[in-house]
Formats: structure tokens, sequence, C-alpha cells
């Protein structure tokens, strides 16, 4: 029963991160959008916590990354909008 959780919480990061790498390609997100970079931090985080239950080096390593990446989107994001806010 744990095992399926898990899986369900893995695919389900999975399909955040997939489906916003499409939404990118189809010209539905920009890459600086606040979209894009929550479906990717929101995805590899679920990533992650699969992975506390099915280790593997490789991916954890990935999706800390993937998470930095889009951690700094997001403050990029912020950023852009704090100074069209501010002109």
């Amino acid at each position: 029963m744990i095992d399926i959780l898990f899986d369900v919480i893995g695919m389900s990061g999975t399909g955040l991160v997939v489906g916003a790498f499409f939404m990118l390609q189809l010209g539905k997100a920009s890459p600086e959008g606040l979209t894009y970079n929550v479906m990717n931090l929101s995805g590899a985080i679920l990533l992650l916590i699969s992975l506390c239950y099915n280790f593997n080096l490789a991916s954890f390593v990935i999706e800390i990354f993937w998470i930095a990446a889009s951690l700094i989107g997001l403050y990029k994001y912020f950023k852009a909008k704090q100074s069209t806010a501010t002109a």
C-alpha cells in the first residue's frame, strides 16, 4: 500500500515536470513565468519525496538541481514583477 502512495506521488511529480516542458514547447508557458517555474518546483519536490522511499542517487541529484533552477526562475520572476510595479 505504501508503495502505491509513493508511486502516485512520484508520477504526479513527473506529470508536473513533463507538463511544464510541454506547455513551454507549445508556447502556453514562458520560461520566465510563474506557472512554468511553480510546476517545475512542485514536480521536483514530489519526485524528491518519492525518492525518499525508492532512493536513486542520480535522480536525487538531478531533482536538487531542478529545484535550484526553479527557485532561481521564481526569484527572477518576482524581482522583475517588483521592478515593474515600482516603475
